[in-house]
């Protein structure tokens, strides 16, 4: 997940649905009452486990995401929570504002086991393996993790030196996932990366010594691009035989420079001539497509993002972080303050949360679904009660209406979509708009 951010879905082809429509979980604004963020700790835990109208069996696995925002420049595309470092961003200062962001969270986890950890950005290798090893030191001493937690951490080839991927290894993280977006000078350019190609390369080969497994993310249809030099991409990225490759179609994002100044990008039949050429070269090369923008290896699933998938909880703290946490009557969503300084100062003084809602009933099958429909082998059908509370009648209307339209198969226990499913991936979702 990532948490969640978004290079969206390409154009649609008659309709047709995205690949790549979330590198990180997406955040689903509802319309449940926000909640000033100077309410004491204490009232907001009473409010949170008091009595209410739905009724959780057991509480999904839980993960962890943590924001560092800062990057060497803003890429003209990104819409995320990302800010230019102007100088050296003071790493002690902010590993402390997450440490006292985290002790004021726990009283809203307490007694639950951490599976996952990702450390996202911005661009989260500007930080130090030391600084990275003191983050994950803090967080074990405050958290229980799981046997085995898979921590993975998002590095940038422009922040690339020797032999600093070992020292991250050393430093407890077990997965990397490295943003190389293209392997041509010209098209990295064009999307106002810090790094070369030569860099991508060297990275990679750092990431592939140092780690059992790692992710590469790989954009397409990008400013002038042609099927030939995607095949190019695609094909330097396959030649390290990645355990776990992400793709991802570049699309204007309001708020951006790209969405004011529109680059000229390859129109929608060579967007999906490149998404057939992506399935066809991944099966090929051993990797299942196991999420609409995600190809693994046996073995090598991001286990993380799994959880978001499959509507799990996530505690997320950092500059913008959301949270997804579940209790025994609600499920709640948090957002923390966006801008690192003010954020910093909040969480310091105890109160980095900027808002939080109950997510309303009528629209707990949507993010359920937004979240189901993006895995190849779907659900099964007591998730969704497990997961929101709900009996299976709230879903019963969507399920028939995409049933007829041929966007899932289902049997007595699970729930998938078929390939017509993948491919108008927005529009089943949509069945499910409360």
């Amino acid at each position: 997940m990532a948490a969640p951010r978004s290079p969206s879905a390409p154009a649609p082809r008659e309709e047709r649905g995205p690949l790549g429509a979330a590198r990180r979980w997406p955040e689903v604004v509802s319309s449940g009452t926000e909640v000033a963020a100077t309410e004491p700790v204490a009232e907001r835990l009473a409010r949170y486990i008091r009595s209410g109208t739905l009724s959780l069996a057991a509480l999904p696995p839980l993960s962890l995401y943590v924001h560092l925002p800062w990057c060497l420049k803003k890429c003209p595309y990104c819409d995320f929570n990302s800010h230019e470092a102007r100088g050296e961003p003071d790493q002690s200062r902010y590993l402390d504002a997450l440490n006292a962001d985290l002790e004021a969270a726990l009283p809203f986890i307490w007694g639950r086991r951490v599976h996952t950890i990702f450390i996202g950005g911005g661009t989260p290798s500007l930080f130090t393996p030391a600084s990275i090893e003191r983050l994950i030191g803090d967080i074990r001493a405050r958290l229980p993790l799981e046997p085995m937690c898979e921590i993975t951490l998002e590095a940038n080839p422009g922040t690339f030196e020797r032999e600093r991927f070992h020292g991250y290894r050393a430093a407890g993280v077990t997965r990397l996932s490295i943003g190389v977006q293209s392997f041509d000078d010209a098209k990295l350019a064009a999307l106002g990366r810090v790094h070369d190609a030569a860099q991508a390369r060297a990275a990679v080969e750092e990431a592939r010594a140092a780690f059992e497994t790692f992710n590469i993310d790989l954009m397409y249809a990008l400013p002038g691009q042609t099927m030939p030099e995607f095949e190019a991409d695609l094909a330097a990225a396959l030649a390290f035989a990645p355990p776990h490759l992400s793709v991802y179609h570049l699309t204007l994002e309001p708020n951006t420079v790209f969405a004011k100044f529109p680059p000229a990008l390859p129109d929608d039949d060579t967007a999906f001539e490149m998404l057939d050429l992506i399935t066809a070269r991944t099966a090929a090369a051993g990797m299942e497509r196991y999420e609409v923008s995600a190809f693994a290896r046996a073995g090598h699933r991001c286990e993380h993002n799994w959880n978001y998938w499959q509507f799990g909880d996530y505690l997320g703290i950092g500059a913008g972080a959301h949270s997804k946490i579940s209790f025994p009557h609600r499920v709640v969503r948090q957002t923390r303050f966006r801008e690192p300084a003010q954020y910093m100062a909040r969480a310091l003084a105890g109160a980095a949360i900027a808002s939080d809602e109950e997510v309303p009933r009528d629209q707990l099958p949507f993010e359920f679904m937004l979240n189901a429909t993006r895995l190849r082998e779907g659900f099964e059908l007591a998730r969704f009660t497990e997961r929101t509370g709900l009996s299976l009648a709230a879903l019963t209307p969507g399920l028939d209406a995409a049933e007829r339209q041929g966007l899932i198969a289902r049997d007595f226990t699970r729930v998938w979509p078929t390939e017509r499913g993948f491919d108008f991936l927005s529009d089943l979702q949509a069945l499910f708009l409360p």
